[in-house]
Protein backbone atom coordinates (compact mmCIF):
# COMPACT_ATOMS: atom_id res chain seq x y z
CA UNK A 1 0.00 0.00 0.00
CA UNK A 2 1.28 3.54 -0.28
CA UNK A 3 1.56 6.20 2.21
CA UNK A 4 -0.66 8.97 2.69
CA UNK A 5 -0.49 12.30 4.77
CA UNK A 6 -3.29 14.89 5.13
CA UNK A 7 -2.53 18.18 6.28
CA UNK A 8 -4.47 21.73 6.03
CA UNK A 9 -6.99 21.15 8.77
CA UNK A 10 -7.85 23.57 11.04
CA UNK A 11 -10.95 25.52 12.95
CA UNK A 12 -12.56 28.38 11.04
CA UNK A 13 -16.02 30.93 10.94
CA UNK A 14 -18.71 29.71 8.84
CA UNK A 15 -18.53 31.11 5.52
CA UNK A 16 -14.48 30.77 5.47
CA UNK A 17 -12.22 28.82 3.25
CA UNK A 18 -9.71 25.73 3.65
CA UNK A 19 -7.14 24.11 1.19
CA UNK A 20 -6.25 20.51 2.20
CA UNK A 21 -3.39 18.53 0.81
CA UNK A 22 -3.19 14.72 0.72
CA UNK A 23 0.56 13.88 -0.29
CA UNK A 24 0.78 10.14 -1.48
CA UNK A 25 4.16 7.91 -1.71
CA UNK A 26 3.90 6.89 -5.23
CA UNK A 27 1.97 7.68 -8.17
CA UNK A 28 -1.42 6.45 -8.04
CA UNK A 29 -4.13 7.90 -10.56
CA UNK A 30 -6.97 7.97 -8.75
CA UNK A 31 -7.45 9.87 -5.00
CA UNK A 32 -10.28 10.44 -2.60
CA UNK A 33 -11.42 12.61 -0.19
CA UNK A 34 -13.73 11.21 3.16
CA UNK A 35 -14.99 12.90 6.19
CA UNK A 36 -16.29 11.41 9.53
CA UNK A 37 -18.03 12.97 12.34
CA UNK A 38 -18.72 11.41 15.62
CA UNK A 39 -22.02 8.98 15.33
CA UNK A 40 -22.16 9.22 11.28
CA UNK A 41 -20.48 6.84 8.72
CA UNK A 42 -17.96 8.02 6.85
CA UNK A 43 -19.09 10.15 4.02
CA UNK A 44 -17.18 10.71 0.35
CA UNK A 45 -17.02 14.27 -0.55
CA UNK A 46 -14.95 14.13 -3.72
CA UNK A 47 -12.95 12.05 -5.70
CA UNK A 48 -10.65 12.82 -8.88
CA UNK A 49 -9.52 9.88 -11.43
CA UNK A 50 -7.35 10.55 -14.27
CA UNK A 51 -8.55 14.15 -14.19
CA UNK A 52 -12.48 13.98 -13.80
CA UNK A 53 -13.89 14.74 -10.70
CA UNK A 54 -16.59 13.42 -9.06
CA UNK A 55 -18.74 14.89 -5.73
CA UNK A 56 -20.83 13.94 -3.13
CA UNK A 57 -23.55 16.41 -2.87
CA UNK A 58 -22.70 18.11 0.31
CA UNK A 59 -19.25 19.47 -1.56
CA UNK A 60 -21.21 20.43 -4.80
CA UNK A 61 -20.74 24.10 -5.65
CA UNK A 62 -18.56 24.41 -2.24
CA UNK A 63 -15.86 21.77 -2.75
CA UNK A 64 -13.03 21.75 -5.58
CA UNK A 65 -11.06 18.63 -5.74
CA UNK A 66 -7.61 18.56 -7.76
CA UNK A 67 -4.48 16.66 -8.25
CA UNK A 68 -0.54 17.71 -8.88
CA UNK A 69 0.82 14.46 -10.37
CA UNK A 70 4.29 16.15 -10.06
CA UNK A 71 4.16 16.49 -6.48
CA UNK A 72 1.69 13.03 -5.86
CA UNK A 73 -0.47 15.52 -3.75
CA UNK A 74 -4.20 16.17 -4.36
CA UNK A 75 -6.27 18.80 -3.15
CA UNK A 76 -9.60 19.44 -1.50
CA UNK A 77 -10.52 23.63 -1.55
CA UNK A 78 -12.80 23.90 0.70
CA UNK A 79 -15.02 27.02 0.51
CA UNK A 80 -18.01 28.61 2.34
CA UNK A 81 -17.66 26.42 5.07
CA UNK A 82 -20.20 25.60 7.43
CA UNK A 83 -20.74 23.96 10.78
CA UNK A 84 -21.96 20.62 8.83
CA UNK A 85 -18.55 20.39 7.44
CA UNK A 86 -17.01 19.86 11.03
CA UNK A 87 -15.68 16.40 10.47
CA UNK A 88 -12.07 14.64 10.19
CA UNK A 89 -11.29 14.40 6.93
CA UNK A 90 -9.62 11.32 5.14
CA UNK A 91 -7.72 11.14 1.59
CA UNK A 92 -7.80 7.63 -0.08
CA UNK A 93 -6.28 6.17 -2.91
CA UNK A 94 -5.40 2.89 -4.71
CA UNK A 95 -9.12 2.64 -5.68
CA UNK A 96 -10.27 -1.12 -6.14
CA UNK A 97 -13.25 0.02 -8.82
CA UNK A 98 -16.01 -2.82 -6.61
CA UNK A 99 -18.57 0.14 -6.46
CA UNK A 100 -19.15 3.66 -6.88
CA UNK A 101 -16.09 5.74 -6.60
CA UNK A 102 -17.38 7.66 -3.40
CA UNK A 103 -17.83 3.93 -1.48
CA UNK A 104 -15.29 3.75 1.30
CA UNK A 105 -15.34 -0.05 0.37
CA UNK A 106 -13.72 0.77 -3.02
CA UNK A 107 -10.37 2.33 -1.79
CA UNK A 108 -7.34 0.52 -0.34
CA UNK A 109 -4.76 2.91 1.38
CA UNK A 110 -5.94 5.42 3.53
CA UNK A 111 -4.44 8.59 5.54
CA UNK A 112 -4.66 9.42 9.17
CA UNK A 113 -6.86 12.31 8.61
CA UNK A 114 -6.99 15.96 9.31
CA UNK A 115 -8.91 17.90 11.86
CA UNK A 116 -11.87 20.40 10.04
CA UNK A 117 -14.15 22.23 12.76
CA UNK A 118 -16.25 24.86 11.15
CA UNK A 119 -17.75 27.10 14.17
CA UNK A 120 -21.04 29.02 13.72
Amino acid sequence: RVRLVESGGDSVQAGGSLRLSCVVSGYTSCMAWFRESPGKEREGVAAICTGSPYYGASAKGRFTIAQDNAKNTAYLHMNNLKPEDTAMYYCAAERMERGHILDNSDWNSWGQGTQVTVSS
